[in-house]
């Protein structure tokens, strides 16, 4: 049977005698609400502020005003070694409520949060940021902000170089945040651009102020091969290498180091380039005004050789002394050699002033001086007399001959002509070369103006005065055509003499020339003894040979015209001797 329903039935005034019963509607909205006003409205994944309410051994229970506690691994809170109940501190929100109904929260994430916007705050606000520098790395230093690692380079440590990094290591340091990449979470860090700043004000007054001939004191900051920079501060300058000393050095370093202080005066100075050339040894009088009177030409020095050059070496007198030792002064020999045969940079010599201007500060020295002039010496008449032999090296080639060293500061001329008896020689390079050892005879000495005058083919008689009689004109001889020029060929002839013939004088009977490397007969058809210049024929060889046949023929043909001529004219005298006779006969008859 269905039950009847009830539709008018006041709940709000029924007997409730469970838990919260006796309450209207009204009344449990009203109760709702106040609760609902005790508790804060909170999202996952945000940074909010919590209260400590409790510490156990392992957690620390926050209160975020939430409608329960979270809990937070007390290993997150080891930097707060003195945390305590009431304390506030930032954590994130990572679950509302966990399967086991718990706020779950973490600290370590929201450090992190609210580490990168802080950075990003000094980025876009160009904040300064207090540092910790944890340890070095290539190149730069590590840097603690906000707990995030940054890096610092090198270069953005000081204005100036650092060279060591180790300093910096576990103290603290103002940054500012130039770079931040969140795809690599890296953040670039600089404390240079602070100095920078501080340094600005400071470098104007000191541009503001400079003037040449201004003695400043500076720090050394940097060195290069070509000199040294200069911090003066704030305000960097270059003292030039050649600036430091007056006399010659290499490199800075010789006489300067790095971070040492040091006093310079302004050289000059560009100030819209913002550079300034500074000078050291300017301070210091110059050491040509302490150069002793005793100095002056003829009188010997002693020095060290600081640069050898192309044209000879410079010999340091005393620093900032120089003196040159030009190649022509090193040795009397007028075949001029490299000055590195003679001496080289840190040898130390004697030389001779030979010319010095104090006013110029220059000074020019030899040390051939030190030894006697050879062509002055007493044996050298009759040592280099002519018809002597002597053995020389070769030095030098030229065009007219070649330079032969005889002995130090001896050197003799061999003309080309001079070279061979029989070779006819454009070029001394055709003959000999550079080095090689040669055997002479002298020809002819002039001591007073330093000339010898020799010959290599006089140690052999004139083969000319045999080849006279060998190749006499019309004589025939066996020759190789070695080369060709336009209008003569070089033929080679027996006993290495060389002859010559006219291009024309080449062709052969079939009618072609004669080439190069050819071996034919040729005829002397001229021959020169006092020019030794023989000229020859291959064509005369047998072309005379044509010309004299056709000579017999004719000669012959001649012969045979004048017997035929003969014995015509003695048929007619008796043909008229016949003739005379009938005629008597007939004469004879009448008459009987």
């Amino acid at each position: 049977m269905a039950q009847p329903q009830v539709t008018d039935f006041d709940w709000d005034h029924a007997d409730n005698r469970g838990f919260g019963s006796g309450y209207s509607k009204a009344q449990r909205d009203e109760l709702a609400a106040l609760y609902e006003g005790t508790l804060s409205q909170v999202a996952e994944k945000e940074v909010v502020k919590g209260t400590v309410v409790g510490i156990t051994d392992r957690e620390v229970i926050l209160n975020i005003g939430f409608k329960s506690d979270g809990m937070v691994p007390r290993t997150e809170f080891r930097d707060m070694p003195e945390l305590k109940a009431g304390d506030e501190v930032e954590v994130y929100i990572e679950n509302q409520e966990d399967p086991n109904g718990q706020l779950i929260l973490s600290r370590k994430k929201a450090k992190v949060i609210t580490a990168w916007d802080n950075i990003q705050k000094a980025l876009d606000q160009d904040l300064v940021i207090d540092g910790f520098v944890k340890r070095r790395t290539k190149g730069g230093l590590i840097v603690d902000i906000y707990g995030i690692e940054a890096f610092l380079p090198g270069s953005q440590i000081d204005v100036k170089p650092i060279r060591d990094f180790d300093v910096f290591v576990g103290k603290r340091m103002e940054v500012k945040v130039v770079k931040i990449n969140y795809a690599n979470d890296n953040v670039v860090v600089s404390h240079k651009v602070l100095i920078e700043k501080d340094l600005e004000q400071q470098r104007q007054q000191i541009l503001t102020n400079l003037e040449k001939g201004q003695v400043l004191e500076g720090v050394i900051k940097n060195m290069t091969n070509f000199g040294v920079f200069i911090d003066l501060g704030g305000v960097d300058g270059l003292l030039h290498i050649t600036d430091i000393s007056w006399g010659r050095i290499n490199h800075p370093s010789e006489v300067l180091k790095l971070d040492q202080r040091i006093q310079v005066v302004v050289l000059d100075f560009d100030e819209d380039k913002k550079r300034i050339s500074l000078g050291m040894k300017q301070l210091t009088a110059h050491p040509w005004e302490a150069l002793p009177a005793e100095v002056e030409p003829g009188a010997r020095v002693k020095g060290k050789i600081v640069n050898v050059a192309d044209y000879g070496a410079f010999l340091e007198v005393q620093p900032g002394v120089e003196g040159l030792i030009h190649v022509s002064e090193m040795s009397w020999s007028q075949h001029l050699r490299n000055p590195q045969d003679f001496l080289k940079v840190g040898d130390e010599i004697e030389a001779v002033v030979l010319t010095i201007d104090r006013s110029e500060r220059k000074m020019s020295l030899g040390i051939k001086q030190l030894t006697p002039d050879p062509w002055t010496r007493p044996e050298l008449l009759s040592k280099y007399a002519p018809g002597t032999k002597h053995s020389g090296t070769v030095r030098n080639l030229t065009n007219f001959g070649l330079f032969l060293e005889m002995e130090e500061g001896i050197d003799g001329l061999v003309h080309v002509s001079d070279l061979s008896w029989t070779r006819k020689i454009k070029h001394p390079s055709e003959y000999t070369k550079v080095g090689d050892k040669m055997d002479v005879v002298v020809l002819e000495l002039d001591a007073e103006n330093r000339r010898l005058s020799l010959g290599h083919k006089q140690l052999e008689e004139n083969p000319w005065d045999t080849f006279e009689n060998v190749f006499t004109i019309g004589s025939v001889h066996k020759g190789t055509i070695i080369a060709k020029s336009d209008k003569f060929a070089q033929i080679e002839l027996p006993y290495g003499i060389e002859g010559q013939a006219p291009i024309k004088q080449l062709a052969k009977e079939d009618g072609s020339n004669a080439e190069v490397g050819e071996s034919i007969d040729f005829k002397v058809i001229e021959f020169h003894k006092e020019e030794r210049r023989i000229v020859v024929s291959h064509t005369k060889v047998w072309g005379d040979v044509k010309d004299e046949v056709k000579a017999e023929e004719k000669k012959k043909t001649q012969k045979a015209v004048e017997k035929t001529n003969s014995s015509a004219s003695a048929e007619k005298s008796t043909l008229g001797d016949l003739d005379a006779l009938a005629a008597l006969k007939e004469q004879m008859e009448r008459g009987n």
